[in-house]
């Protein structure tokens, strides 16, 4: 990529030196620019320079008004790193370093373990470009905003495609069962590609509810796409018992748990986006089309299918009520992932196949 006038070399040396990148007023230093991120792609497309890029072209476009400042302004956002390219050492980072630029903020957030910590508030466009230089490949936000991080204003519905299934299947899912339902419970969801093989649906809702609540409402949301076709969706919880099916992941609601945001570039060889499509377009789409080198063009002629996501906050009640006849039938609570604190009226958290007690 030629230099334009938003970017000086700030020193020189044998590598490629530094850049000074205008993000919106916000200078960030751009550091190793030539370093290759992406091996399959190589200088041409996979470099740390074309990550940087990408991700400030994304967080400006429309003045910064939707696009990936929609999915991540004002959320808690931990950080998956990998400084020396995919194919390096993983950062999974939940707390900013203390020495920071002065114009990067932070959002207090409270783990399952009780310890706290100071997370990413994503407040400007210059956040993201800034992460992205310290070799940030996919962000990973709350589902809250930082004024009132113990209450979702999030519900996130996780079709993760289980060995012998694919991306077709988790498609068929969305499309057959998920959005109709949607439409029935007078919820607007808004489907997007994981950047993998899965699909995610998110849809607006009030904050009013504590993390319990909203995941009760994911496990009654799943249980009602799994009772609507169980030959190919699943919510159980052990590996051993999902089969060749789509298993809706409910414990993506749980608290401190995060899926990739919208827009965020994945590790995987030809650096797919995680990419929102609307619901007519979703039947033919593929987790190829959307990569760091097309989905800018791509959102620049059609817009932002996600723009109006905050412009309808649903009630939770009706989930909340569907829980509770689940409860009355005898379908409590399902166990919360191995890291978590025991919870109350959570089921025993032992693999099938190890239970005594079902022997």
């Amino acid at each position: 990529m030629a230099l334009d006038g938003a970017e000086r070399p700030t020193k020189r040396s044998a590598k490629a030196p530094a850049l000074e990148l205008d993000v919106d007023g916000v200078a960030v230093r751009l550091s190793s620019p030539d370093k290759i991120y992406f091996p399959q792609l190589g200088a041409e497309g996979g470099s740390k320079r074309d990550l940087v890029e990408y991700y400030r072209t994304i967080a400006l476009f429309d003045g910064g008004n939707s696009g990936i400042m929609t999915a991540l302004r004002d959320r808690p956002t931990h950080l998956q790193r990998f400084p020396d390219g995919i194919e390096g050492e993983e950062i999974y980072q939940k707390r900013l370093p203390a020495k920071r630029p002065e114009y990067l903020d932070t959002c207090t957030v409270t783990n399952p373990n009780g310890r706290t910590a100071d997370a990413l508030r994503v407040r400007h466009a210059a956040d993201i470009v800034w992460a992205a230089q310290m070799g940030n490949v996919t962000f990973h936000p709350w589902p809250v905003r930082c004024a009132d991080p113990d209450r979702p204003d999030e519900l996130r519905i996780d079709l993760d495609p289980q060995p012998g299934t694919g991306f077709a299947e988790a498609r068929a899912v969305a499309v057959d069962i998920v959005a109709p339902l949607l439409d029935e419970l007078g919820l607007v969801g808004f489907p997007k590609t994981s950047g993998g093989r899965g699909i995610h649906v998110y849809v607006r809702i009030e904050p009013r509810w504590d993390f319990i609540d909203v995941r009760r409402a994911a496990i009654a949301v799943a249980r009602e796409i799994e009772r609507r076709d169980p030959a190919r969706v699943t919510t159980a919880w052990w590996k051993e018992e999902r089969g060749e099916r789509i298993f809706i992941d409910f414990n993506q609601t749980a608290r401190d748990k995060t899926v990739a945001s919208a827009y965020s570039v994945r590790k995987t060889p030809r650096a797919t986006v995680s990419t929102p499509v609307t619901w007519a377009e979703l039947p033919d789409v593929e987790p190829d089309d959307f990569t760091i080198a097309t989905v800018p063009d791509l959102v620049s002629r059609r817009g932002d299918p996600a723009a109006r996501i905050d412009d309808i906050a649903h009630s939770l009640e009706a989930l909340l009520e569907m829980a509770e006849r689940d409860a009355a039938n005898g379908l409590g609570d399902m166990p919360y992932p191995p890291q978590y604190p025991k919870m109350p009226g959570e089921p025993k958290r032992v693999q099938p196949s190890k239970d005594r007690d079902r022997k």
